[in-house]
């Protein structure tokens, strides 16, 4: 399984790509770790999926059942831009320009961990996320999300 750890910034240039980090770069596995699948994020970013991360989501969307209106609209949502990319000779993405329009994405960007993904946002759109969001909203949202009955992890009980 991949697993992403790490926070990058990045430039675009005039044509639309940018330097993929080789910090991101290292963490990937296998020798087939040069395609990606790129689309919309949930917020005003956009999901880089390694293809290895990308073909179990889009097998359980193909599983879903095509007769559910909703379904649909949340296949053609999420589906929506989705585009393979791949790196290049010098190791860099082309982003593609709807998408970059999507993001407001311009020239500088951050790569963000997401887990399995990395999330691509405006430098300037990420710093203003983060200063909108107080450490007393952080951590009432901590306790929120983490505190879960059966989440053993971060509320102290051991198996």
């Amino acid at each position: 399984m991949i697993s992403f750890i790490g926070e990058y910034e990045s430039t675009i240039d005039a044509k639309g790509r940018f330097l993929f980090p080789s910090g991101f770069k290292k963490q990937l596995p296998g020798e087939d770790n040069t395609t990606f699948v790129i689309n919309r994020g949930f917020e005003k970013c956009l999901t880089l999926y390694p293809l290895q991360s990308w073909k179990p989501i889009f097998k359980e969307l193909s599983q879903l059942n095509d007769f559910d209106p909703k379904v649909r609209e949340f296949r053609r949502y999420f589906l929506n831009g989705a585009t393979q990319v791949d790196l290049d000779n010098a190791g860099r993405l082309l982003l593609p320009q709807n998408l970059m329009e999507h993001a407001s994405l311009e020239k500088d960007i951050v790569l963000v961990s997401a887990l399995n993904k990395i999330e691509i946002w405006d430098k300037i759109k990420y710093q203003q996320f983060f200063d909108s969001f107080s450490p007393d909203s952080f951590s009432k949202l901590a306790n929120e999300v983490m505190n879960k009955p059966n989440d053993n992890l971060f509320n102290g009980r051991q198996n």
